[in-house]
């Protein structure tokens, strides 16, 4: 026999402990919308707000108030301050800036304040980034838009893959891709559009019972919800490293899903008239060893980049970490479990029909 991570006969009850795992995403989904809205908020990068950010390094430590004392001068509005790396020496620089803004003349207004602030203690920039609020509008836009289009093609392919409705979803995708069209002609801002487009997609995959895709788009939005929420309580910026990481971890996430949603399709096949909950069960107990594998090596890659990546990868590193765990979590008690909270999928019942039909002794089939 070969060797097994997790032993092939394993029954461990998911689904009779869902409620459970409900009341823990919902405790955690409330906890980052409380920060979102009331607590620490959404703190864009800016790549996002625009503004300038600048990573110095000065030869000796230095103090915090000191150093946000001496930047307090009208040429650098809104500053503000974050500790970097170790030692006291490194700090991040993030404050407003104009359209107009030029680079080279922040950085001689930083080297002068700083130069004068700290005359025995040399600093070097060592990056310096400036982004107009225009540019932080079109990358917000841009952003978001990414994330509805993933999620509506997620939609789509997951359609046409479990429950063989290729015509059905195109047409859904064709809708809500023209109403996007639309909705970009009313002023509203693009945050809100994505939000009605989002409910409206699960509105119209819960109407044509496209279940499969219904618990693969809960799941993920899920996922995206409770990261950003964590991400918030946690006080880590949002940035273009961040949003990539988001991206990355719906694609993780589905895959895990599909894994599972793979082996449920077999299992609905050869056992049509056992209940859907035991299925599903039995469907990711069979997939457990591969998903732990897969998620521990992924947590231990992302953990490596976390700890020893530095400080420009660490928030995508954070980012990554919260997603595997999530998403993993929402593959086994969110995703699957949705089937069921749905009742019997299109392709359950269409399994349930084909086998009645093609029992032996019956409708001259032998």
């Amino acid at each position: 026999m070969g060797f097994a991570f997790v032993r092939h006969d394993t029954n461990f009850d998911f689904i009779g402990k869902r409620y459970w795992a409900y009341g823990i995403s919902i405790v955690i989904l409330l906890a980052g919308l409380i920060s979102a809205l009331w607590g620490n908020g959404l703190k864009l990068g800016i790549d996002f707000a625009g503004g300038v950010i600048m990573q110095i390094q000065f030869e000796k430590p230095v103090e915090d108030e000191a150093l946000k004392k001496s930047l307090n001068i009208p040429q650098l509005p809104g500053i503000s301050t974050q500790r970097f790396g170790e030692g006291g020496r490194d700090y991040l620089l993030r404050f407003s800036s104009k359209e107009t803004d030029d680079a080279s003349a922040l950085r001689t207004t930083v080297l002068e304040a700083l130069t004068g602030a700290f005359p025995q203690n040399a600093v070097d920039i060592q990056r310096l980034e400036v982004v107009g609020p225009k540019i932080g509008d079109d990358l917000t836009n841009k952003a978001l838009s990414a994330l509805y289009y993933a999620v509506l093609l997620i939609a789509v392919y997951i359609s046409g893959r479990f429950e063989q409705r290729w015509m059905a979803a195109a047409i859904m995708a064709a809708a809500l891709w023209g109403g996007m069209y639309l909705f970009s002609f009313t002023g509203i801002g693009m945050g809100w559009q994505v939000m009605v487009a989002l409910a409206i997609t699960l509105v119209v995959c819960f109407l044509l019972r496209l279940n499969f895709a219904l618990g693969a788009l809960v799941g993920l939005l899920h996922d995206v919800f409770i990261t950003v929420g964590l991400l918030s309580i946690l006080d880590v910026e949002i940035d273009l490293n961040v949003m990539a990481a988001i991206l990355t971890i719906i694609g993780y996430s589905l895959n895990d899903t599909i894994i599972v949603y793979d082996r449920l399709r077999e299992n609905l096949r050869a056992a049509p008239k056992s209940p859907l909950g035991n299925l599903i069960n039995r469907s990711v107990n069979q997939t457990l060893s591969r998903t732990i594998l897969t998620s521990g090596t992924t947590i231990i890659a992302t953990l490596s980049l976390y700890l020893l990546g530095g400080g420009v990868i660490h928030d995508f590193a954070l980012a990554m970490l919260i997603g595997v765990v999530v998403g993993t979590f929402s593959s086994i008690y969110v995703s699957s479990a949705i089937l069921l909270a749905l009742g019997d999928t299109d392709f359950y019942v269409h399994s349930q029909q084909k086998e009645e039909y093609e029992r032996p002794g019956e409708h001259g089939i032998v």
